[in-house]
């Protein structure tokens, strides 16, 4: 059974500074000579590219809804069997969401360490640290570290209101040195912060001063009883993956899927004017920031002159958000720009300043079949997967398209986002973790013959 040294950032809720602070953890335990494997809960995509910077490995998504218990259960274990250290960082607060972050130490019994921001607290941080060690006795509690300290008497003041029972961590004084800029989305992409490295290094330099230092107590991860084979219904397939700073909301494990299904992949750059790699079977757009950079995209015209001949040809492309507005005829920005697009899937789309929608989300694979009998469905019509995942975006699309079918609420069942099919294109504004559903997503990319 393997074993390793392994403890949770958590929070009271989100903006306490956990991805700051996993990340300068990651990058002092690097800088140590140890092996470190970084995991974040739920969906995420843009903390993990900052924390893949900080360890220097891949960092994976963990949730027991999206990825699934045994799945989670079968990372940390191979994470046990590699690293010197694992750090699994939170989301939102610590019991927030239905499976919480909570709910995810619990079941694997990793320690929890608060991050409690202490700006315009004083003792009432210690009855905030006090209600997240107490709230739920199933949970290992670890200890507690004060971020955000603004003075010796503030760091005396918040003391001074914790319990004798509580384990302190320390403290991080009010430092722009090393806080991580944000926009609507979330944290600005790894690639998009100049001094990155400047600021995970001065942050591992402060955290290296507490004792979130030292390292956690090594906690037992057993591999899953059940072994899952992955079919290879990709075999000799090439996939095309678009991959830049328009085209990165990537989940590392949706790559690995394509790979054990089979398929080889390709990566090439819409931003760059690159074309779709030669001899690639399908085409893959992931989400991202398209409505950042709609102007550089609408002046690369070797890109965009290959993608429409790739659909042009009948061969498939899967869309998904950032992706799909890529494919649409215009996208117009927050400031009212509109820009044209590649217009092979009719609509136009537009990003408002708040929010549009947010939350898991799942897709049976029967409901595609059930919802329109006279469209053409993905092979594999005997499975009856449910592809996980979430959706998370700013813009609005008008389209003449009916939808395939709709993925549906996990909870309540509600009506969620659309999967629409136009000949070899299908899109959503879902972002699907593809391990939940292998044999659907391998229908995705192919048809079989007639």
């Amino acid at each position: 059974m393997p074993s390793c040294p392994a403890l949770f950032i958590s929070a009271p809720a989100s903006g306490q500074g956990k991805t700051t602070l996993t990340a300068a953890l990651a990058r002092f335990h690097r800088r140590a000579g140890r092996r470190v494997r970084v995991f974040k809960t739920g969906p995420d995509f843009l903390d993990p590219m900052i924390l893949a910077r900080a360890s220097g490995a891949p960092v994976y998504s963990l949730d027991l809804w999206m990825v699934g218990e045994d799945a989670c259960r079968r990372l940390l274990a191979q994470a046990a069997s590699e690293a010197d250290v694992i750090l699994i960082e939170g989301v939102m607060g610590l019991f927030d969401g239905t499976p919480s972050s909570a709910d995810l130490a619990s079941v694997f019994q990793v320690p929890v360490a608060a991050v409690i921001s202490a700006q315009s607290l004083a003792q009432t941080f210690g009855a905030i640290a006090f209600g997240l060690s107490h709230f739920r006795p199933d949970l290992p509690f670890y200890g507690v570290l004060a971020n955000r300290i603004a003075s010796p008497r503030h760091s005396d003041m918040v003391r001074a209101g914790i319990p004798d029972s509580i384990r302190w961590l320390g403290e991080i004084g009010n430092d722009a040195g090393f806080e991580l800029p944000d926009r609507h989305l979330g944290l600005f992409q790894a690639s998009e912060i100049a001094d990155l490295e400047a600021r995970l290094e001065r942050a591992a330099d402060v955290i290296g001063q507490t004792g979130l230092s030292e390292l956690p107590p090594p906690v037992h991860f057993p591999e899953p009883e059940h072994r899952i084979d992955v079919p290879r219904l990709l075999e000799g397939m090439a996939i095309a993956v678009a991959r830049d700073d328009a085209f990165s909301f990537i989940y590392p494990a949706n790559l690995d899927l394509l790979a054990a299904l089979g398929a080889t992949l390709a990566f090439f750059s819409p931003l760059a004017d690159e074309p779709i790699p030669s001899g690639a079977d399908a085409l893959y757009l992931p989400g991202g920031y398209p409505e950042l950079h709609a102007a550089t995209l609408a002046s690369c015209e070797l890109t965009a002159a290959s993608i429409r001949a790739h659909a042009h040809a009948g061969r498939r492309i899967v869309a998904e958000c950032g992706g799909m507005l890529y494919l649409i005829d215009s996208l117009t920005n927050v400031a009212g720009q509109t820009t044209a697009m590649l217009g092979l899937l009719p609509g136009q789309a537009t990003v408002r300043s708040r929010l549009a929608a947010l939350g898991m989300q799942q897709l049976d694979a029967r409901s595609l079949r059930r919802s329109r009998a006279d469209a053409p469905a993905p092979h594999d019509s005997e499975t009856d997967e449910k592809l996980t995942g979430h959706t998370f975006h700013y813009s609005v699309l008008d389209t003449s398209l009916v939808p395939l079918g709709h993925a549906t609420h996990p909870i309540t069942g509600a009506h969620g986002e659309p999967f629409f099919r136009s000949g070899p294109i299908v899109a959503s504004y879902m972002h699907g973790y593809w391990p939940s559903a292998p044999r659907f997503v391998a229908s995705l990319f192919y048809d079989p013959p007639e």
